[in-house]
Order: structure tokens, then sequence, then C-alpha cells
């Protein structure tokens, strides 16, 4: 009996570094990737490309020198079905921590673009015209091994 005790642990261990090497993962955390899907209003597509060529990207642009954005992307929904998204505005951030910016330089940079809070609310509800916000989704990019 007292043979079969060690003989019985050291199984016991060689399947748990069996399970653990098993459960590796092949992956790593990446990016994570903030989508809005916007619907833009029949014939104002233009109009609304026209605030986001200028005003999100200069946005966007200034997040980026500032390191809290990677990069950004503006996709258009070939054929769309009703009340679905026709363009999505998509920003890479290098880790969730990256969407924690400190309050002050997040009001910094709205007075910069739009002048002042009251500005970019006003801004804001002038894009209701031209579109409506269907819904914004992260993806955290999982990096294979």
């Amino acid at each position: 009996m007292n043979k079969f005790i060690p003989f019985a642990a050291s199984l016991a261990l060689a399947g748990f570094a069996a399970t653990a090497s098993a459960q590796e993962r092949t992956y790593d955390n990446g990016p994570v990737w903030d989508v809005s899907s916007i619907q833009t209003k029949p014939g104002h597509f233009n109009d609304y490309m026209k605030f986001v060529s200028k005003t999100w990207r200069a946005e966007q642009e200034q997040l980026k020198k500032a390191g809290y954005v990677i990069d950004y992307k503006v996709f258009t929904a070939m054929d769309p079905r009703d009340n679905e998204p026709d363009l999505l505005l998509a920003v890479e951030y290098k880790n969730m921590a990256a969407l924690d910016m400190p309050l002050d330089q997040q009001d910094a940079m709205t007075r910069k673009l739009f002048g002042s809070m009251a500005g970019a609310d006003k801004a804001n509800i002038d894009r209701a015209v031209f579109r409506t916000l269907r819904g914004d989704t992260m993806f955290r990019e999982l990096v294979l091994k």
C-alpha cells in the first residue's frame, strides 16, 4: 500500500501537467476596436461624410498624436437592409487603458474642435439631421501566437 501512494501521486501530477500544457493560450490580447454603426438619412450620406472627413478625422488625429489612438478607419456597408447602418466608424486603441483619458484632456480636445462644450452639444444635435447612431460596439482583437 505504501508503494502505491507515491505512484498514484506521481500519476496525478502528470495528469495536471498534461492538462496545463493542453490549455496554454494560443493567442494574446491585442488592440481594442470601438466601432460606431451609423445609418445616414436618405440623401445625406455626403453631408455626413463632410463631418467625418473634417471634424471626426481631426478628432482622431488629435487622439493619435496624444497616443490614445493607434489608427482609425471608415467603412461603408454594401447594400445594407432597412434600418441597418451604412457607415461604420472604427477606432483602434492600444488597450482598454487608452480609453480612460483624463477628463481635463477630453475637455481640452472638445474645446479645440468645437470651441466649447456647448458647441460640441450643438454639433451633435446638428448631426442628427444627417444620421442615426445605430449602436457602438467594442471588439478586442486576439493576436494569434
